[in-house]
């Protein structure tokens, strides 16, 4: 799988509320920036992943401008997208646009998916508003 395909994937768990840990480099150097944290190091960003799953569901993902840059062992990435989800813990849908960027590497020796490719570094933002 090449690192298109990974983001693409990537959002395909996040809509099927499947394990999304697993896309990210188990370093302490990882980061991911969502809408409303910050999670640094792969410990914390599974464990935020996993309180997001259980806390969420009826996401919709809506990839709109998906650019994907690949060099031998380091990919990046940006998109605009169309983002929402049911919060299990307050009752209301969330729904947002979003802008996401981010860094992948290869990862061979690590065999959690059917891709060699880890995001080290994403990052989501809203465009301001919500729809």
């Amino acid at each position: 799988m090449d690192a298109e395909a990974t983001v693409r994937a990537y959002y395909d768990a996040l809509r099927d509320g499947e394990p999304l840990h697993p896309f990210f480099a188990r370093d302490a150097s990882t980061v991911k920036f969502g809408i409303g944290e910050r999670l640094t190091g792969y410990e914390e960003i599974e464990a935020g992943l996993r309180a997001q799953t259980q806390t969420t569901e009826g996401w919709a993902v809506d990839s709109d401008r998906l650019v994907v840059e690949e060099r031998d062992e380091h990919a990046w990435f940006s998109d605009d997208v169309f983002m929402a989800w049911n919060s299990l813990e307050h009752g209301i849908r969330y729904e947002f646009e979003t802008r996401w960027s981010g860094t992948l590497e290869r990862r061979a020796d690590d065999d959690r998916l059917e891709t060699d490719w880890r995001f080290v570094g994403m990052h989501v933002s809203t465009e301001g508003g919500t729809r």
